[in-house]
């Protein structure tokens, strides 16, 4: 039993973290590895235990490694997704005890003072840590000692327990790399006789800190317990989900948009309290069948305010199929984006920019959000690469449409028409009409961009012109010199 005053500390290592997350959703036999860009060349960022005892290691350029073993079979690492999945673990470590932390990207740090019996003793708990950490297909070593540094030295270098109070007797034959030395002090001290800690505990403190300065003795005397060192808790993310439980069925659309409204209350008094707007809302309807319906709603722009968001959700609301009655809403904002404080104004821009992101979410509503899409201007004089097409819920309206000519409003692949030399036809055909040139302006030369590839211009320089016809077209209108021929590529409004 924790009698109060000696303290406890499990620390886990998870040598092949990112590997075994990939491997847990997509099992395979065989030597596997992660890799990582770094620099110009692919490099093997995590292995699997049967690419190691292959002879694989870390950092190795991903063409050697698969020149050495050609059945390697690789992935790129997602550093990102390995994080999250840390935070996972963390959060299934506080099952053991509340004060859990993060040791570097791969390995966790608990302060189990008071808890260990509540599972059968330390042993007890290693055990119980390791089975259900090899169920759920992971790679685990455990120390646990009085003190971090001692943990964290068990669980790197040999796994283990530590007597309490007698923590020296478990580390003195350990490497001093077991103190969290980086690679160049610890390579340092071996060159000088000091190999193990007992080795490093035994000599003159003096010496050692004039030439390494104060850390290597600030690390020994944190595992060993002669200096304090916390482990601070990591809190857990806001949760952005409300619900409400009724006392009685309800399956009216009145009754279900005033359950919706009260829950988006209380969940714009949330996302207010973090400045957050929610981009995704995710509304459940439980039955009492025990069935149940998702209505999503993606928004434009991050929004807090309820008033704003209830009728969005009316029209997926309506489409609901009540059955016997709902007992049940539960509404979670899945994805959130950071709503800073803004000057409140009249100004008619921001006024316009807010009922536009609110067409747009209505509109996507029906057609889906991703459907609607805006021109933004990109660097190239060439026609087809003056501008890019993005989600407009997504994007913001760019300026620089800086053209000194007029483009025109509808862009198409290049069409033939037949004609002959460098200036428009006086009649040609183009899409079974018969048309008669009125009044022709241009040329406006173009010459293709000689850095990047494009096969619609290997015909080289185009002359452009603006031709309004008699039968009321305006079309634009290219001849190329180089390999001489007409084409109709855009109409003017």
């Amino acid at each position: 039993m924790f009698d109060g005053s000696q303290r406890r500390v499990v620390s886990l290592w998870f040598p092949r973290l990112a590997s075994d997350r990939v491997l847990r959703r997509y099992p395979l036999d065989g030597p596997f590895a992660l890799t990582l860009k770094q620099g110009n060349a692919n490099r093997l960022y995590c292995l699997n235990a049967e690419a190691t005892h292959l002879g694989l290691h870390q950092d190795m350029s991903c063409s050697d490694a698969h020149a050495f073993c050609p059945s390697l079979r690789t992935a790129p690492a997602d550093l990102p997704q390995e994080q999250r999945f840390l935070q996972i673990l963390r959060r299934w470590a506080t099952r053991y005890c509340p004060w859990v932390g993060v040791e570097s990207r791969d390995g966790l740090v608990l302060d189990v003072s008071g808890s260990t019996h509540l599972f059968g003793g330390e042993e007890g708990m290693l055990r119980d840590m390791r089975a259900r950490l090899m169920r759920a297909g992971l790679s685990v070593q455990i120390g646990l000692a009085d003190t971090r540094g001692a943990a964290w030295a068990l669980a790197h270098y040999g796994e283990g327990l530590a007597p309490s109070g007698n923590t020296l007797s478990a580390l003195q034959n350990l490497p001093v790399a077991a103190l969290r030395l980086d690679e160049k002090t610890s390579a340092t001290l071996t060159r000088l006789g000091l190999r193990k800690i007992n080795e490093l505990a035994t000599a003159p403190r003096a010496p050692l800190t004039r030439r390494f300065g104060p850390d290597v003795l600030m690390r020994l005397d944190q595992a060993l317990g002669e200096q304090p060192e916390g482990i601070m808790p990591l809190a857990d993310p806001p949760h952005y989900g409300v619900r409400i439980t009724l006392p009685e069925p309800i399956g009216l659309i009145s009754d279900v948009m005033a359950g919706t409204q009260r829950l988006l209350t209380q969940l714009g008094i949330k996302l207010k309290a973090h400045d957050m707007g929610a981009r995704v809302l995710k509304i459940t309807l439980r039955r009492v069948d025990q069935d149940h319906q998702i209505v999503e709603l993606r928004l434009a722009r991050p929004l807090c305010d309820p008033h704003h968001i209830l009728p969005l959700f009316e029209r997926g609301l309506a489409e609901v199929d009540a059955g016997f009655g709902i007992d049940q809403l539960r509404l979670e904002a899945t994805q959130v984006e950071a709503l800073p404080a803004h000057q409140i104004t009249h100004s008619s821009i921001e006024n316009n920019e807010a009922q536009l992101d609110d067409l747009i979410t209505r509109i996507g509503t029906r057609v889906g959000l991703e459907n609607i899409q805006r021109f933004l201007p990109a660097d190239s004089h060439i026609p087809e690469r003056s501008f890019i097409i993005a989600p407009a819920a997504y994007s913001r309206p760019a300026s620089g449409w800086a053209c000194p000519n007029p483009r025109p409003l509808c862009l198409f692949p290049p069409e033939p028409i037949t004609a002959n030399g460098p200036y428009p036809p006086d009649r040609f055909r183009w899409r079974r009409m018969s048309l008669t040139t009125g009044r022709a302006t241009g040329p406006e030369r173009i010459a293709p961009e000689w850095w990047l590839e494009d096969d619609n211009w290997r015909s080289g320089l185009r002359d452009y012109w603006r031709v309004e016809t008699t039968q009321g077209r305006r079309l634009w209108l290219f001849y190329t010199p180089q390999n001489p021929s007409w084409f109709v590529q855009g109409e003017f409004a």
